[in-house]
């Protein structure tokens, strides 16, 4: 579960002065309370800015609150926080509403009512922007204009409830009518807003999110067609044919597609579907084409691949529905669909709510307000989008964080993260991060030695050595939500296990930190997620500004504990090896005893440069898939020298738990060790000294 920019150091002066997050010029001013004093303190040496101390909270729940509501909440708290962080939005329960809060350890004062705070806080603020619905990215725009302005963002519904009494607020600016398109609304903000706005930071945001869905399917829909065993591989392609007759009766047929083993990620993949109303085609189409656009009902999170002559896709949780208009008086109706994989569809003839309906949503917004970060959605994929981005990124220096994500799912996220690695810019996935101006307001609570720093390496011995290590560290919301499921595995701690992080939840959520590391045991490893302080992709990075952001982002490394860094790779959405200068300059600025690398189909062991070892990590979703993986590895293992083998953990799919359960059907010639340990031993078998 994101963009990118150019620097403007050109010179090899500025390439050799690089700071975390310095800015050309001096960042315009963050305070909007009284007397000009704000409580954000940003020095150069720091990736991302403090806020003030939390002291005590006031809490609305937002959870189901309505789309404009949560954003009007989101900017009105990035206002008040910016001074002092007072206000606390229950957003999210993956992890319990009240988890995260609880762990704060301050007063709150829980309010029923989430327009309570607005009455609270409305001195505070200066006015309203509203938002054109018409043009969705007005809402990012919006969002802008509020940190600038002191105001909040609202719909235009919200706007007439505002501005009269108790609340009595002005509205600053209407963006109604004010712009044709996307591209239009950019463009103005770049042109108008840019200037007054943070260059220390950059927020990538969607405007809008998909309304929440009610669980369940109508009543109507029955499964038609499901594969029953784990196919991954399209053995299992041809044209499945479904009789959808006893589902006529309405004016329409849906069909909805989705994984019928939503734990390993190998769903449903659709190729042609064909569509008769006795005997006569009313639909043939090829997902992607102009042809399937009138019957997409509900896309949802699904995605288009050009393999396999095109097709759609959905793994794990994702879907995707058609919908077709039946002729009156149709006695017959069939589907003739080319698919494989891990399908599983039903059919219905009612209308099935849609993720196609959009709302605003809050998170990180408030981040952005307080900040005066100017916010925006922009894609690397089409050119003028691109063109724009550009601009953007040109206007900031190297080291420079993204916060938010990119469009277009997994292929946004390649393209997006390779574009800005290409200005220097790093990201942080932050999208679903939230309250993180109240976070950014908590005490590091020391950084002494963890558990696993005093576990001593084994003895080196002919045996199949094994470390897992969960994916997704690099991702600021994983570490707020899913990451906290995981740890809280009754079952952690009883095998040796790497867990990415983020080194920079030590600027941005201390408290968080603050947690995993003293509820860590012996058996759990923090180390950097991709690709050591940030996510980017080294080898696209510039080589002359490479060795002093990784010097700049050391200390982050140090100071959290996790030296050991997980590395991703891609050119052109290609895993590719390390060059010559990356290694080299992770060499002499982390110093690592080892690195992991990519996410591939296979492990392996490389001796980089004669002294750095890099391992590359085998991806695994299932139990399943880890056994017949290590299976294979000792049927090829000679037994006369020691085998080293790495396998990641997809964290949406597996748990400490499930690697428990593989770890205990294992004989004794398997050990598994933490990465420390694991590069210890590696440098043993090779004859290399240890780094100090």
């Amino acid at each position: 579960m994101l963009r990118k920019f150019t620097t403007v150091c050109l010179t090899a002066v500025c390439a050799l002065s690089i700071s975390m997050g310095a800015s050309a010029e001096p960042a315009p001013s963050s305070s909007s309370s009284p007397g000009g004093i704000s409580g954000i303190k940003w020095p150069e040496s720091k990736a991302l800015p403090t806020f003030a101390k939390v002291k005590r909270l006031d809490v609305a729940d937002v959870y189901d609150a309505p789309g404009d509501v949560k954003i009007m909440l989101a900017t009105l708290q990035g206002i008040v926080n910016r001074n002092q962080p007072r206000v606390y939005l229950l957003e999210n329960q993956e992890e319990g509403k009240m988890t995260w809060l609880n762990d704060l350890k301050v007063p709150y004062t829980l309010h029923n009512d989430p327009w309570e705070l607005m009455a609270e806080f409305k001195k505070e603020v200066k006015g309203i922007i509203v938002y054109d619905p018409k043009v969705p990215d007005s809402i990012n725009v919006a969002t802008t204009l509020a940190g600038l302005k002191d105001a909040v963002v609202a719909s235009p519904e919200l706007s007439a409830r505002l501005t009269a009494a108790p609340y009595n607020l002005k509205v600053l600016d209407d963006l109604q009518g004010k712009f044709k398109d996307k591209m239009d609304a950019y463009t103005w903000q770049y042109e108008n807003l840019w200037k007054q706005t943070t260059h220390r930071m950059l927020i990538g945001l969607s405007p809008d999110t998909s309304v929440k869905l009610p669980p369940g399917l109508p009543q109507s829909f029955k499964a038609v067609a499901e594969e029953k065993t784990q196919e991954r591989d399209a053995k299992n392609r041809q044209t499945y044919d479904m009789d959808l007759t006893s589902f006529l009766g309405t004016d329409a047929v849906y069909l909805r597609f989705e994984d019928a083993f939503q734990q390993d990620g190998w769903g449903a993949a659709v190729h042609e579907v064909t569509v008769k109303a006795d005997g006569q085609t009313i639909a043939r189409f090829v997902p992607g084409t102009d042809d399937e656009k009138p019957f997409l009902y509900d896309a949802q999170e699904s995605q288009l691949s050009s393999g396999s002559g095109g097709h759609r896709f959905a793994d794990n949780g994702r879907y995707f529905v058609y919908g077709f208009k039946v002729p009156a008086g149709t006695k017959s109706l069939t589907a003739s669909v080319d698919m494989w994989n891990q399908f599983k569809v039903y059919a219905g003839n009612e209308a099935p709510p849609s993720s196609e309906q959009k709302e605003p949503y809050g998170y990180l917004r408030d981040y952005a307000v307080a900040n005066k970060a100017m916010v925006f959605w922009l894609g690397s994929n089409t050119p003028e989008q691109k063109a724009l981005f550009d601009k953007i990124l040109s206007d900031v220096p190297a080291g420079t964080p993204y916060l938010g994500w990119f469009s277009n799912d997994t292929e946004g996220e390649f393209n997006g993260v390779e574009l800005l690695s290409n200005h220097s810019i790093y990201v942080l996935a932050a999208d679903w991060f939230s309250n993180l101006t109240v976070f950014s307001g908590t005490d590091n609570k020391g950084q002494g030695p963890l558990p696993s720093d005093k576990v001593k390496t084994p003895k080196l011995e002919n045996k199949i050595y094994v470390t897992y290590t969960f994916s997704e560290g690099d991702n600021f919301q994983y570490n707020q939500h899913r990451l906290r499921n995981l740890w809280d595995d009754p079952n952690r701690g009883q095998v040796p296990i790497n867990w990415t992080s983020s080194p920079l939840l030590y600027d941005g959520a201390p408290a968080m930190l603050n947690y995993y590391r003293s509820t860590a045991t012996a058996n759990d490893q923090l180390i950097a997620g991709p690709s050591g302080g940030g996510y980017f992709y080294p080898n696209a990075w510039p080589e002359k500004t490479l060795p002093a952001f990784l010097k700049e982002t050391s200390s982050y490394l140090k100071k959290t504990g996790m030296t050991v860094p997980y590395v991703l790779n891609r050119i052109a959405n290609q895993n590719v090896p390390l060059s010559d200068s990356v290694i080299k300059a992770y060499e002499d600025n982390y110093r690592p005893n080892g690195l992991f690398l990519s996410w591939e189909d296979h492990f392996g062991v490389d001796i980089l440069k004669g002294n750095l070892p890099v391992s590359t990590i085998q991806g695994i979703s299932t139990v399943e898939d880890g056994r017949k993986i290590l299976a294979e590895a000792k049927a090829k293992w000679d037994g006369n020298s020691p085998l080293f083998v790495s396998l990641g953990l997809l964290a949406w799919n597996m748990t400490p738990t499930d690697v428990v359960k593989l770890t205990d059907s294992l004989g004794p010639e398997y050990q598994p060790v933490l990465a420390d340990q694991y590069f210890s031993l590696i440098r043993k078998a090779n004859h290399l000294p240890t780094n100090p």
